[in-house]
């Protein structure tokens, strides 16, 4: 059953990662078949953005209500749904509105999915399932390529992925019973054996959650992990080609080779994750990012250090975005994970979808040649928030709290009535 249910997971991941990449691969056509211009596909991704920060927000409500297969299942069939809307869409507006369920199933699924998995599944599944992730939106571009090469137009490719995504939801829906039967974690919190629906799990406002030692800490580094990892994507190429020359057939190679970095390191890293553990993860990956950026940012004669240090970037950012959310069981106890991973999901939007924007006009008024800067700062900053979270856990442990009952949010709602411990 452990097994059956994690391979319906790892299935889950992909699915997660299949429509991410349809509306940048697709847009050049789909534009001028609408009649809207270039840039309203940042109309589309604000959309989605938005839905996924508010589902984010309301998942931990929606998975004490309904449990994590319930609120994958019907997440997975929202995007299912908009996912067919957009395959009928023939207007700009009919996008924008199969937009907003795509967004609320896309954010729901994730916050669920990542909280079941840290809860339950051991560190080297959450990389593997991760990299999954980018093998669902590594095959994506391929489909729509098809579909654009033959009479299925960018409406077949979104009515595939669609149909796919309905076929997962009746595989989920008949792993209901299973998902109540898995396995703890390897580290357990006895402050909270709380199962599914049902137990004895106290809602954790989202003021509560906020208010608990050490989130605000996490929510930055997460913010700056993903604000670092979207605007790379974005704007390396444009980078390479603008300020070191670098040809752009070869730039854009080299820039999908950061991605593909991320998703083969973090294959790499499961293999280890489990005796490296999740705190030294998140700072080797910084670590690891920060010396992919020296590189690119030497002023060199060759561009190939630029180059090396790139795929340096992606494999070090691998395995920072699967060990916060692995970690947050045992840093914040398990009643307050849904919550607090919710939270991590709306911040990990709201840093992808600000940063680049944010950069681009950066880059506007002082140059592309700020690219590797504003990636130096963005490392600093969530190596910088880590690192202190990691003092005030060592703190707490000094003062003999233990690890493994972490102050929850029950606890944190009434942490200000009791003498602080000598």
């Amino acid at each position: 059953m452990y097994s059956l249910l994690l391979a319906i997971i790892y299935i889950a991941f992909i699915s997660l990662g299949l429509p991410d990449s349809l509306v940048g691969a697709g847009w050049p056509v789909m534009h001028q078949d609408l009649g809207v211009p270039v840039a309203f596909a940042g109309i589309i991704t604000m959309i989605i953005a938005g839905g996924t920060i508010a589902s984010s927000l309301a998942s931990e409500r929606a998975t004490r209500r309904l449990g994590a297969g319930w609120v994958t299942a019907i997440s997975v069939g929202m995007t299912a749904a908009a996912l067919v809307g957009f395959s009928t869409s023939s207007a700009f507006w009919m996008l924008c509105l199969w937009a907003i369920p795509y967004g609320l199933g896309a954010g729901a699924v994730d916050a669920a999915l990542n909280n079941y998995v840290a809860l339950h599944y051991a560190a080297r599944h959450m990389n593997w399932l991760h990299s999954f992730w980018g093998v669902g939106a590594s095959i994506s571009p391929f489909i729509m390529s098809y579909a654009l090469t033959s009479d299925m137009g960018w409406t077949g490719a979104y009515l595939t992925i669609g149909v796919a995504q309905a076929g997962l939801t009746l595989v989920l829906l008949l792993s209901l019973p299973l998902w109540g039967r898995a396995r703890p974690a390897p580290e357990p919190d006895p402050a909270d054996v709380a199962g599914e629906v049902g137990q004895s799990r106290a809602h954790v406002p989202l003021a509560t959650a906020l208010r608990i030692p050490g989130v605000p800490l996490v929510l930055t580094a997460f913010f700056a992990y993903c604000a670092l990892e979207s605007t790379a994507i974005l704007w390396a190429s444009t980078y390479l080609v603008s300020e070191r020359a670098v040809v752009p057939a070869t730039a854009a190679a080299f820039a999908s080779l950061f991605l593909l970095g991320i998703t083969a390191g973090r294959f790499l890293t499961g293999l280890f994750a489990d005796r490296a553990g999740d705190r030294q993860l998140i700072r080797g990956g910084f670590l690891t990012v920060a010396a992919g950026i020296v590189l690119i940012a030497l002023p060199v004669g060759t561009d190939m250090l630029a180059l090396a240090g790139l795929v340096i970037a992606g494999l070090g950012c691998a395995p920072i975005y699967p060990a916060i959310i692995h970690s947050t069981p045992v840093n914040f106890g398990r009643r307050s994970s849904q919550a607090i991973i919710g939270i991590q999901m709306a911040a990990a939007y709201t840093g992808s979808t600000l940063a680049p924007p944010l950069f681009g006009a950066l880059s506007s008024a002082t140059g592309m040649w700020t690219f590797p800067a504003m990636l130096g700062v963005l490392v600093a900053l969530g190596l910088l928030m880590s690192e202190r979270f990691n003092r005030l856990v060592a703190r707490r442990d000094r003062d003999g709290a233990r690890t493994d009952a972490p102050l929850d949010g029950a606890e944190a709602a009434d942490a200000g009535s009791r003498p602080a411990p000598r």
